[in-house]
C-alpha cells in the first residue's frame, strides 16, 4: 500500500503556499526565526510533492496527464514562486531566479493545458489560472531592483495577463461555492490580493517602468477588492459552517495569508497607513488557520497510517 503522502491530489500543493506564504508574513513583521522555521517546512513540503509527481509522471503517464489539465496542478507554479519570494527576500538572488524558472517553465506547460479543459460552473480552484501567472509577477518584481529592469517588464506584461485571466475564472465561478465549497473557494479572494502584492512589487520598481503611481492605485484598488471577498467567505463560512478537515482546506489558509502579507506589503508600496494594522491582524488568523488545518492534516495521516498497519497485519 502506498504511503499517505503518495496519493494527495494536486491541490495537497495548497500546504506549500500555505506554509511559504505565512513565513513571508512572519518575516514582515519581524518574527524572523518563527519565519524560517516556517520556510524550512515549505521546503520540506515541496520536496515530498515534487518526488510524488515526479514519480507518478515516471510510473503512471496516464494518471499523470488527468491531473495536469486540471487547474489544481497549477499550485505547482504557486508553490514554487512562493518559495522563489522568500529566497529573495532572505538575499539568495540566484536561487530565487533559478526557482522563478522553474515555475515559468511549468506554467508554460500547464496554463495552455488547463485553459483547454475549463469548463462552467467551477468550484474555487479555477482561479488558480490567475494565481500561477501573478505569482510569477511577484517573484519577478521582487528580484527586478536588483537584477534589472528586464525582470520588470516581464512581470509588468503577465501582470496584465493575470488580471484578464482572473476576468476569466470569475466568468466560470459557481457563486454557489461561497456557501458549498470545500475550502478552494477562498481563491477568489485570495487571487485579487495576489494581484496586489504583484502590482505592489512591480510599484517598488516603478523607476525602472515609468509606472509606478499607476501600480499604487490599481494595487490599492484590488486589495480592497480582495478585502471585500474576505468578508464575503467569511459570511459563506458562518451560514453554513464546515468544520472538518478537507485538503482544500489549504486553499483556504492560503489566501488568509495572502490577504494579509498584501496588506503589509501594499501598505509600504504605496505608503498608505491603513493596510497595515488590518495585516497584522489578518496574519494572526491565518496562522491561527495555518495550525488548525496542520492538526487535521496530521490527524488524517495517523488515521491513514494506523489503517494501513491495520491491513498489513501489523500490530498498531
Amino acid at each position: 500500500m502506498a504511503p499517505w503522502w503518495a496519493v494527495l491530489p494536486p491541490v495537497a500543493g495548497a500546504a506549500v503556499m500555505a506554509t511559504g506564504v505565512l513565513s513571508i508574513g512572519l518575516y514582515l513583521v519581524g518574527l524572523e526565526v518563527v519565519s524560517l522555521v516556517a520556510f524550512g517546512l515549505a521546503w520540506a513540503l515541496w520536496l515530498v510533492l515534487a518526488g510524488d509527481v515526479t514519480a507518478l509522471f515516471l510510473s503512471d503517464r496516464r494518471g499523470w496527464e488527468a491531473q495536469a489539465d486540471t487547474p489544481p496542478a497549477l499550485t505547482a507554479v504557486a508553490a514554487t514562486c512562493v518559495l522563489g519570494v522568500r529566497c529573495a527576500l532572505l538575499g539568495w538572488g540566484p536561487a530565487g531566479i533559478v526557482l522563478l524558472g522553474i515555475a515559468a517553465v511549468a506554467w508554460v506547460a500547464l496554463l495552455p493545458v488547463v485553459l483547454r479543459h475549463l469548463g462552467r460552473r467551477m468550484p474555487g480552484g479555477v482561479f488558480l489560472i490567475c494565481v500561477a501567472t501573478e505569482a510569477l509577477v511577484v517573484v519577478a518584481g521582487t528580484l527586478a531592483p536588483r537584477y534589472g529592469r528586464g525582470f520588470a517588464w516581464a512581470g509588468l506584461v503577465l501582470f496584465a495577463l493575470g488580471l484578464v485571466l482572473y476576468g476569466d475564472a470569475l466568468a466560470r465561478f459557481d457563486f454557489r461555492q461561497v456557501v458549498t465549497g470545500a475550502g478552494d473557494q477562498w481563491v477568489a479572494g485570495g487571487a485579487l490580493s495576489l494581484s496586489a502584492l504583484a502590482g505592489a512589487k512591480l510599484a517598488e520598481s516603478g523607476d525602472v517602468l515609468g509606472t509606478g503611481g499607476v501600480l499604487r492605485t490599481v494595487s490599492l484598488v484590488l486589495l480592497g477588492l480582495s478585502l471585500v471577498w474576505y468578508g464575503v467567505l467569511l459570511a459563506g463560512e458562518a451560514v453554513r459552517p464546515r468544520l472538518g478537515y478537507d485538503v482544500r482546506r489549504w486553499a483556504t489558509v492560503f489566501p488568509m495569508g495572502m490577504t494579509a502579507v498584501a496588506c503589509l506589503a501594499v501598505a509600504t508600496a504605496t505608503e498608505a497607513g491603513w493596510p497595515g494594522p488590518p495585516g497584522r491582524v489578518l496574519l494572526g488568523i491565518a496562522a491561527a488557520a495555518w495550525l488548525l488545518t496542520a492538526y487535521g492534516l496530521a490527524r488524517r495521516a495517523a488515521g491513514a497510517r494506523t489503517s494501513a498497519q491495520t491491513s498489513s497485519g501489523r500490530p498498531v
